[in-house]
């Protein structure tokens, strides 16, 4: 296979997802009683130390360390578990939730790890992590088109489960292979092959899902509100994703990549002018994803803004080339800056890797290049003006280390009304507008220029305001984001956030199927669904 150049990127297109659980209750927490309630209810008494780790544990921090994918977090400040779980079994699941209601602490879930705010792996009040990390396995039925996913699982071996027993079948999930199956379905998920098959909550077929109560349910025993809010409404609120079953899709043998790299002297300003009333009602076999940074020109202080447009058609070279000859000539693709793969070779494409690479790279979480930043997350639903785009170009050039990147919407995302789950960004969205800054090369967060590139993500999140969606201005609720508010007190308070992430009628609805199932709000973190 011939060798394709790819641009190193940082990792800014992980598909970032919160996987969280806060329990509360009236008893003062006593992490040996605890232990003593765990040791009791576990089935593997012979294996509790290698279940169970407390911070006189040699093993405790390295645990800890291993799914803190957002370096933002990792550093000897940030509030640890005073016990770490890793279960291997449901019973063990149950055990876990029901000590720590009995005893009186929170609990955190950590599937993948990727959360921007970190409550996946910290919180600011005693708790208990429960890593997921030994309950990921992926179960691929060819025959059915369907697979069984534990929620400990990533997006990586799940591509990697998927192509070695098929290259015609795939699932439409997310691009960043780390990311934790569990919290990134829950929040909706999306991918480059939404444009035809939506969201990754929109192929679940059934679920197995503990409630408050440790009760086992599914698709049909839970009911359809349950089902619908666990869909893109942050299944954490609700209880513990054990498994997914997902449907698989068809896809062809090979399919065609392709980036194109151009910068503002290229014409890259008209091109991406042009891009936002093209590609989001073009084929939906078609998905350009755009990431775009500022830098100096050669040696010089002049700014530029490099873009690098990231293609994935589902079909051939010849079929792609004249359809963009046709509707989009501009982007000039060419032949030779194309190549035909598997779509399990396009997740390593997209992730920066040779398509050439082993396979086996994608279910290996020690080979990827970890996050280390901060984002923010808006959607286009009109085309910014060239006036408009020439202003958000200029205000990239004050920033360093900053990074903006559009994933394309329209096809398939146009025929789901707002309410057929929870995530409602659908009909009339032009793309996700995705905002990052990163701290490499710092030592922490804190230092004056990662403070200075925080700063200057609000700001810029603040100047684009008025060419994103308004009324309400819209977010993901996979890119949790606590600027947007974290109080609960009230409807009007939660409100701020959650009507953002989920729109006016969804988040009622989420509020009525909460009050349900967890009337007592066991299942709770900082924008969790409340209950009044």
């Amino acid at each position: 296979m011939k060798k394709f150049q790819l641009i190193l990127l940082v990792l800014t297109h992980c598909c970032c997802v919160t996987l969280s659980i806060s329990f509360q209750n009236h008893v003062t927490p006593s992490s040996p009683d605890l232990v003593s309630c765990l040791k009791s209810k576990f089935n593997n008494v012979n294996g509790f130390s290698h279940l169970i780790f407390t911070p006189n544990n040699v093993s405790f921090l390295p645990i800890w360390e291993v799914g803190v994918n957002n370096h933002r977090f990792n550093k000897s400040s940030t509030p640890k578990p005073l016990v770490i779980v890793t279960p291997v079994d449901n019973a063990q699941i149950r055990a876990t939730l029901l000590c720590c209601k009995k005893h009186g602490y929170d609990m955190r879930i950590r599937s993948g790890g990727h959360d921007f705010e970190g409550v996946s792996s910290t919180a600011d009040v005693p708790f208990v992590m429960l890593d997921l990390t030994k309950m990921r396995s992926v179960d691929v039925d060819v025959t059915k088109k369907t697979m069984w996913v534990q929620g400990g699982a990533t997006l990586g071996e799940v591509y990697y489960a998927i192509s070695r027993k098929t290259n015609k079948l795939y699932f439409p999930g997310g691009i960043c292979p780390t990311v934790g199956v569990g919290g990134y379905i829950g929040g909706g998920g999306y991918g480059n092959m939404m444009r035809k098959y939506g969201l990754a909550a929109d192929n679940v077929v059934d679920v197995r899902f503990m409630n408050v109560h440790g009760k086992i349910l599914n698709k049909k025993t839970m009911g359809e509100d349950l089902f619908w809010a666990i869909r893109g409404g942050g299944a954490a609120s609700f209880g513990i994703v054990l498994a997914w079953k997902l449907r698989l899709v068809q896809v062809p043998e090979l399919v065609t990549v392709f980036l194109v790299n151009i910068t503002l002297e290229q014409g890259a300003t008209e091109i991406f002018y042009k891009y936002q009333h093209v590609i989001p009602k073009i084929d939906e076999n078609l998905s350009i994803r755009v990431q775009m940074s500022s830098e100096n020109i050669g040696n010089t202080n002049k700014k530029t803004v490099r873009m690098l447009f990231f293609g994935l058609y589902q079909g051939s070279m010849d079929t792609l080339l004249s359809l963009l000859d046709e509707k989009y000539p501009e982007l000039a693709v060419t032949r030779d800056i194309c190549q035909e793969v598997t779509m399990v070779q396009s997740t390593l494409f997209y992730e920066g890797y040779p398509t050439d690479t082993l396979l086996e790279v994608l279910a290996n979480l020690t080979t990827n290049i970890r996050l280390n930043g901060q984002s923010k997350l808006d959607y286009v639903r009109t085309p910014i003006p060239i006036s408009g785009l020439k202003k958000i170009w200029r205000k990239m050039f004050e920033s360093v280390g900053s990074t903006v990147i559009m994933q394309p919407f329209g096809g398939k995302m146009d025929e789901y009304s707002e309410t057929a789950t929870p995530y409602p960004h659908r009909a009339g969205v032009l793309y996700q507008f995705h905002q990052w800054v990163q701290f490499y090369g710092q030592t922490s967060d804190m230092t004056p220029i990662s403070l200075q590139r925080i700063s200057w993500l609000r700001k810029f999140n603040k100047y684009i305001t008025p060419y994103v969606s308004k009324n309400p201005r819209e977010a993901y609720y996979n890119y949790i984001d606590f600027d947007l508010g974290v109080g609960s007190a009230t409807y009007e308070e939660a409100s701020v956030w959650g009507n953002k992430y989920w729109k006016i009628d969804n988040f009622k609805k989420l509020i009525r199927i909460k009050a349900k199932v967890d009337p007592h709000n066991f299942f709770k973190h900082p924008q969790s669904i409340p209950v009044f």
